[in-house]
């Protein structure tokens, strides 16, 4: 099994949006989906298995700095190191473009998520109270490049 990890094109947007729908309880319709990828600075990365897209990322780069949106891998390839891979290309790819930090928005319950940044030398900072829809706080990260 080999993934393949490439910047996002216009024809992965569908396929982003029907994992969002499988990943989240509250995902980005393809419309939301859409209008990032329009943005001027727009970052993304995908990771496909054959044909088959089974993960993403969504960020944003806007001078020295960078910001990730959205992370998700299709449950089936959980565990395989889609997601930090995602991650080392993203930070690749926006500190190609010139940004020095990345920060992120991660939920105080998502232990996978908090252990993925970690590793990867993400620094914990402040608790955002009541950040999420459903009052679930966030860790903002960041990530000197």
């Amino acid at each position: 099994m080999q993934v393949i990890l490439r910047e996002i094109l216009s024809s992965d947007v569908s396929q982003i949006a029907a994992i969002e729908r499988d990943c989240f309880a509250l995902p980005w319709e393809e419309e939301a989906v859409s209008s990032a990828y329009a943005r001027a600075d727009f970052c993304g990365v995908v990771a496909h298995i054959g044909e088959k897209t089974v993960g993403y990322l969504l960020g944003l780069t806007l001078f020295e700095n960078a910001e990730v949106l959205r992370v998700a891998v299709v449950s089936a390839y959980r565990g395989q190191k889609i997601g930090g891979a995602l991650l080392d290309q993203f930070c690749n790819l926006v500190k190609a473009r010139g940004a020095e930090r990345v920060f992120l928005e991660v939920r105080v319950s998502n232990e996978p998520a908090l252990a993925l940044y970690e590793s990867r030398a993400f620094l914990k900072g402040r608790v955002r109270e009541k950040y999420y829809e459903n009052g679930e706080s966030a860790i903002e990260m960041h990530k000197d490049l």
